[in-house]
């Protein structure tokens, strides 16, 4: 097909070559229901009636995990976005591939508000060069993608598809075009699809789609939530970069979901990665009973102690009077660093407040597990210590196991 000729041209072909399909036939941008016949590997096939069949991209009918929502059989709504140029075929949804030849098509996609496709030739100063069927283009760096492109050079030689927003005649039209208009009505459809089964307690599969100090966004599909630093992991975490980076997919878990203030806005997504993985202090409770010596991590200091990771997830206090100084110390940074290896011993477990209190004396591992001994023997019997004799014989029978 030679340049000079018009979309209008090729119908006008078309219809002359099959008049029993034209007549009756579903035009560009006219909304329409049929029914799917087939499915291949990357397009689908709706019977539209009056011997009329359309085209529909694969992608089209799978949710946001990429599983097919429509079998054979089932009713198919959606638009149509223009014809195929050999087969006469009509294409439908989202099938921005198709290429425009000429001024008066590319004016035709403009009055309906089609899509068209374009190759970006160069970057230039406030956005990109577009080639749109022959005819140069301009894209803001506004309109380029929904997020912002530090680097719009990325973008150079990719064909992509755009939305026709303003178009002035002339022997050179003065043609600007957006991708982020695109972007945003498929970001929309995929809003409402995640809205229709979003609730509270449901486990998603999302996007990181940007990390900050207080936590990192998620696409979860249209949908943008959040994950509180303190949700990112039973363990403390300075900041997300540390677990997570932008791109990377994740499975989160929705808390809250909290509706708009006004129109304008959106509901506010609260997410978690922590409240899918199990909880460490189920573990740690039988790994680091009283009593227990063991090695850990300086991970924090604080004026009135030190906090020593015993495990991933798992943190014990040794209190600022437990840290085995032989003199009156001001502040734990007189003799530790953070990052520190050294060795504490379990001194008391609060397990409703998920607490270890620690001690780097080491004497204090017997005094303590002696201690734990007899307050479960006095559990045990009702209170009385009956014949388990004195703490003092209770510490040095457990010195005496240690050796």
């Amino acid at each position: 097909m030679s340049e000079s000729e018009s979309f209008e041209d090729l119908l006008n072909q078309f219809d002359q070559a099959h008049p029993q399909v034209s007549q009756g036939e579903p035009k560009v941008g006219d909304k329409v229901t049929g029914t799917l016949i087939a499915i291949g590997e990357e397009y689908a096939f709706v019977d539209l009636g009056a011997k009329s069949e359309g085209r529909l991209e694969l992608s089209a009918l799978k949710d946001a995990e990429g599983q097919l929502k429509h079998g054979v059989g089932d009713l198919i709504e959606s638009h149509v976005t223009g014809k195929d140029e050999e087969s006469g075929m009509l294409l439908l949804g989202s099938q921005h591939g198709h290429k425009y030849h000429g001024l008066e098509e590319v004016e035709r996609a403009y009055r309906q508000g089609l899509p068209v496709q374009g190759q970006v030739t160069g970057a230039v100063k406030g956005g990109v060069e577009v080639q749109v069927a022959g005819m140069r283009a301009f894209c803001p760096a506004s309109q380029v993608d929904i997020r912002f492109v530090e680097d719009l050079s990325e973008f150079v030689g990719q064909r992509l598809d755009f939305r026709v927003t303003k178009l002035e005649g002339g022997r050179r039209p003065n043609l600007v075009v957006s991708r982020r208009a695109l972007l945003e009505e498929a970001q929309q459809r995929k809003a409402e699809e995640t809205r229709a089964t979003l609730k509270e307690g449901a486990v998603l599969t999302g996007t990181v789609s940007s990390l900050k100090d207080y936590g990192a966004f998620v696409d979860i599909g249209g949908l943008e939530g959040m994950i509180h630093i303190s949700e990112l992991a039973f363990g403390h975490v300075k900041h997300p970069k540390e677990i997570l980076q932008v791109g990377q997919a994740v499975e989160v878990s929705v808390l809250r979901i909290e509706p708009p203030s006004d129109a304008k806005k959106r509901e506010k997504i609260a997410l978690s990665i922590r409240a899918l993985s199990r909880d460490p202090w189920l573990d740690a409770i039988e790994a680091f009973p009283v009593g227990t010596r063991t090695q850990g991590k300086v991970v924090r200091l604080q004026p009135f102690g030190a906090f020593i990771e015993l495990s991933p997830g798992v943190d014990g206090l040794a209190h600022i009077s437990e840290l085995g100084a032989e003199k009156r110390i001001n502040h734990p940074s007189d003799i530790l660093r953070e990052g520190d290896l050294v060795e504490a011993s379990v001194i008391g477990i609060d397990v409703e407040r998920h607490r270890i209190s620690l001690s780097l004396d080491e004497t204090r591992a017997a005094e303590s597990a002696a201690a734990e001994t007899l307050k479960q023997a006095k559990s045990a019997n009702g209170g009385a210590e009956k014949s388990m004799g004195s703490f003092g014989e209770l510490l040095k029978e457990t010195i005496n196991k240690g050796r």
